[in-house]
């Protein structure tokens, strides 16, 4: 019996669902302090990028590069830090975190620095707005 690709109940707690491309779901980080997007290939039992096909695993360097790409557009950013650290999260999913050189965790990384600040409902709207109009690949 196939098993449902479901979404880990820690990333379900603390991120905001945006939209899929092909093989990924699109996640946003639940903290303003931080431009902090998530993809997580809809796939199950799957906790590292080399456990992916080889088809999949270019299709996730697909996404993750558009991504990576348009955020560095639609912010303007001085860096991105992008991983996948899954050590809390066993679920395979990758961070995809605009950086600014005047941001307060400079240069470090921002894993644990300071306790998430949640949008207010005008910054989400604003956010998801912005984000879906430079994603045309996004799916709702």
């Amino acid at each position: 019996m196939t098993q449902l690709f479901q979404l880990h109940p820690q990333l379900n707690t603390d991120c905001i669902k945006l939209g899929q491309f092909e093989l990924c779901q699109l996640l946003l980080m639940n903290d303003n302090q931080f431009p902090w997007f998530i993809l997580v290939p809809k796939k199950t039992g799957v906790k590292e990028i080399y456990q992916l096909s080889k088809a999949d695993r270019l299709l996730l360097t697909e996404e993750s590069n558009y991504l990576a790409e348009n955020l560095a557009l639609l912010y303007k950013a001085d860096k991105l830090n992008i991983a996948a650290i899954g050590n809390l999260v066993p679920q395979l999913h990758i961070h995809h975190i605009v950086r600014y050189q005047s941001d307060k965790a400079w240069p470090a990384p921002v894993w644990g620095k300071f306790e998430a600040i949640s949008y207010t409902e005008t910054q989400l709207i604003t956010t998801i707005a912005d984000i879906k109009s430079q994603l045309i690949y996004l799916n709702s």
